[in-house]
């Protein structure tokens, strides 16, 4: 009891003994204006510099030029004050003592820039792919063939990563990856991450970060690496954008509106589309038994669906001293995607007997929806980048699925027979994090950054379905299906704990070592049959990183890491999906977690005249890896479900270069070749062989504010462990116009115009079948966005907002 007290004492006391260090500091006032109007400049950036030039406190003047910058350590500093179309102003040996700790500026007069706007922007533009040590950056926001599309047409430009036209996403030929959002996740990623990737317009965007070796601070998740997208960040001011999209395959209207005043900040978006999906498809399948084939099935399919959805987000900041800030976070996805075809069937017997001839017309939806809340405090110290935060984070995702369908056979006039599904699914997820960084400073300009953490995550996932049929074909004759028909819950307990060094020197080395465990423990509980299994996971996952910088721009890094994958209930969640009876879907309740170890070296190089080139070798292996594999039995009927198949195993080598030939024009090429190997004791399968992609992208800026652009990626297909497939492509033009003093864009894309469609075969072959399998997709689009910015814009400093980052579950589509 005692020791009850005293943890209550200490979460009393802690908060008033950190902002009690505070009292004995200075603060900074003042105005100000413009040297020609003598108007005041609001929003303008104040920032306070140390004698390392770093910056030690900052914010923004408000709509009358005024700023007061409190809790500022004893000292003497430099201050500069920015503003968008204003010239800098720098005032030196600003100094805070016991006796005077306020000072007041008084008015501070800046100038108009008189430089060419145009000049300033291409001397200070950013390449499209930028190597920042520990992750690979795409800056999204300047490619303009991203405009009006989605997330996914961003992440098809990006390096390392490949996108299939399904949506699909690998890293260095695994699907097994983390995609977060602003380094948090984002439950409707986990879901499924190709329908999710579909939903987030790209104009939103700013970058996407991509990882591959990530540290002890990162959760375990994502054996191949880590995806972070990053959204266009509040600007200081009040000030926002429109964007309208009108397009064959995709429509959209959204905005966002941003207001920061002193100590507080609002930011809001919200966006609205729908997503057409044409596609079709036909397959040929042997069912084999001891090697000899007992059966042929033949399949016909096409559809064509529009997907409606939206999303919204609400942001606040509260900062009550400049040591301190709390966030609040709410966003909210939701939508119907439907998914309806027509499929033919025909089941012929060895000897030439047609067992069955029928047409399936198949209605099938699956409304979902997530609703997601952050809550956090972020506590900074006297001592430049060190810091204390702690987060909370609760998200509810309801993932449902239905389908009816009507079964006619060939030359009937009426269905004879009818079948209908229910499944309601949903994931409650409750986090809890805290983390520590604290910076030291050794001898000969040496430096160690020491960081722990702690974090447990609870997950309480439920799914319930039910099935009923009609043999007769009449609405009337529906009846319950008791073996189809089942309730079942799941939680999952995860407790992680991780403790990190980086050591730097002058001679530009760079080590992080880092070591982080996780326990998980896991209940299963089958309500309708009354059975339950439970067990648990224990992992050590160690992560070394050397890095050596030669002549200020060449560095070489070699990597090592261990990463987990726990399975989410995409791949968890029993419902069985029988609107395709030839081919029935399900997930696996039993499924184990991946272990992965993964080493790369990489060296990369830039100079002042735009060239950057990044490369690195790879290896990784996987054990208890999880595929989707697929059996056939004796009546033609596949069942497709995830497995812990065993080994999957990659090395290769990817390649990006960057160059600007002149100050107009943008040039880069992404490379990738990689061998595969997967193979299965259990099973008696395997699979390797190489892959290859490659992907252009040019982009020139002419005069009158015009930019045109093409981007395109072809590679030789992909494999699994039963399958090979073809190779596919794509290609694109965009042409954007700046008007309106800038504030206002129109940008064309257009996407394959001279063909329809991409066709990709596909080769399966396994014990009990084989099968050939021919897919077209229709890609050949155009679509033109209008985006407009309104209102007082400025890039201005403060402090990052943190947010959960649950980068531990295995997500994506099957």
């Amino acid at each position: 009891m005692n020791k009850l007290y005293a943890c209550l004492l200490l979460l009393w006391f802690l908060p008033r003994i950190l902002v009690a260090q505070s009292v004995n500091a200075g603060k900074l006032t003042g105005i100000v204006t413009d040297s020609t109007t003598t108007k005041a400049v609001p929003y303008a950036t104040v920032a306070v510099l140390n004698a390392d030039k770093k910056i030690q406190s900052g914010g923004t003047t408000d709509d009358k030029g005024a700023f007061a910058l409190d809790n500022i350590p004893l000292g003497t500093y430099q201050v500069v004050v920015s503003f968008v179309g204003y010239q800098s102003k720098t005032l030196n040996k600003v100094v805070f003592t016991a006796e005077k700790p306020a000072v007041d500026l008084g008015t501070i007069v800046v100038a108009p820039d008189a430089k060419n706007l145009k000049e300033v922007t291409v001397a200070g533009r950013r390449p499209l792919v930028e190597d920042k040590g520990d992750k690979l950056v795409y800056n999204a926001e300047i490619d303009a063939t991203n405009t009006g599309g989605t997330a996914a047409d961003v992440l098809r430009k990006v390096p390392m990563l490949t996108v299939d036209l399904d949506g699909n996403v690998k890293m260095r030929g695994s699907g097994n990856l983390k995609v977060l959002v602003n380094g948090k996740p984002s439950s409707i990623m986990a879901r499924n991450l190709a329908d999710a990737l579909k939903q987030m317009p790209a104009n939103i965007i700013k970058s996407v970060e991509v990882i591959t070796s990530p540290g002890a601070k990162y959760d375990a998740e994502g054996s191949a690496g880590v995806i972070n997208i990053i959204t266009k960040k509040q600007l200081q001011g009040t000030n926002g954008t429109v964007n309208a999209t009108l397009g064959n395959f995709n429509n959209s209207l959204g905005g966002n509106i941003n207001v920061k005043k002193g100590k507080i900040g609002l930011a809001a978006s919200g966006n609205v589309y729908n997503y057409r999906n044409i596609r079709e498809g036909e397959t040929i399948r042997t069912t084999l038994a001891n090697g000899q084939p007992l059966n042929t099935l033949t399949q016909g399919s096409s559809a064509d669906n529009n997907g409606v959805g939206g999303h919204s987000e609400l942001s606040l900041d509260y900062d009550p001293d400049s040591l301190n800030r709390v966030n609040f976070s709410a966003n909210i996805w939701g939508g119907d995607f439907p998914n309806n075809s027509q499929l033919t069937n025909r089941l012929v017997a060895t000897d030439g007997r047609v067992l069955e001839d029928y047409r399936r017309d198949i209605r099938f939806r699956n409304p979902y929806g997530n609703a997601e809340f952050n809550l956090g405090w972020t506590r900074t110290f006297k001592k430049p980048d060190k810091e204390f935060s702690f987060l909370s984070q609760y998200s509810y995702m309801p993932d449902n699925y239905f389908y009816d369908l009507d079964q006619v056979n060939t030359g009937a006039e009426r269905a004879s027979y009818l079948e209908r599904s229910t499944n309601l699914s949903r994931n409650n997820e409750f986090t809890f994090q805290a983390d520590f960084t604290n910076p030291y400073k050794l001898r000969d300009s040496a430096s160690l950054k020491w960081e722990t953490g702690a974090k447990t995550i609870q997950r309480f996932i439920g799914s319930e379905f039910v099935t009923d049929e009609s043999t007769t074909g009449l609405e009337a004759d529906y009846v319950r299906i008791p073996a189809r028909s089942s309730e079942f819950s799941y939680i999952q307990r995860v407790l992680a704990g991780y403790t990190s060094l980086r050591y730097d020197n002058k001679k530009k080395w760079a080590i992080t070592t880092g070591l982080r465990f996780e326990r998980t423990n896991i209940d299963g509980n089958f309500i309708t049959d009354q059975t339950q299994f439970r067990t648990h996971f224990n992992n050590f996952v160690p992560s070394l990183t050397i890095a050596k910088t030669v002549n200020k721009s060449h560095t070489f890094k070699v990597a090592y890491t261990q990463r987990i994958s726990r399975p989410l209930i995409w791949f968890l969640n029993p419902f069985r999906n029988y609107s395709d009876a030839k081919n029935i879907q399900t997930g696996n309740p039993f499924l184990r977690p991946e272990l992965t170890h993964a080493t790369e070296f990489s060296y990369s190089t830039f100079n002042d005249k735009g060239f950057s080139l990044n490369t690195s070798l790879f290896w990784r292996q996987t054990n208890n890896s999880i595929e989707w594999l697929t059996t056939v039995d004796a009546d033609g009927v596949a069942l497709t479900t995830p497995l812990n198949i065993g080994r999957n195993g990659s090395y290769g080598i990817n390649l990006n270069v960057s160059a600007q030939p002149n100050k107009n024009m943008n040039v880069s090429i992404n490379t990738e070749l990689t061998y595969l190997s997967l193979s299965s004791v259990a099973l008696q399968q395997s699979n390797a062989g190489w892959v290859f992609g490659i992907g252009p992208d040019v982009s020139y800026k002419l005069p009158k504010d015009w930019t045109v652009q093409f981007n395109g990626y072809t590679n030789t297909g992909w494999l699994g462990l039963q399958f090979r497939q073809t190779g596919w492509y794509y290609y694109g033009f965009a042409a954007k116009k700046e008007f309106m003093k800038k504030k206002a864009t129109l940008t064309l894309n257009v996407n394959n115009p001279f063909n329809r469609e991409v066709r990709i075969r596909a080769e399966s072959e396994a014990p009990s079948f084989t099968s050939v399998n021919r897919g077209a997709y229709v890609n050949r689009a155009a679509r033109l966005t209008f985006s407009y910015k309104f209102g007082q814009m400025s890039a201005g400093g403060g402090k990052q907002s943190k947010k959960i980052s649950n980068d531990d579950a295995k997500g994506g589509g099957r």
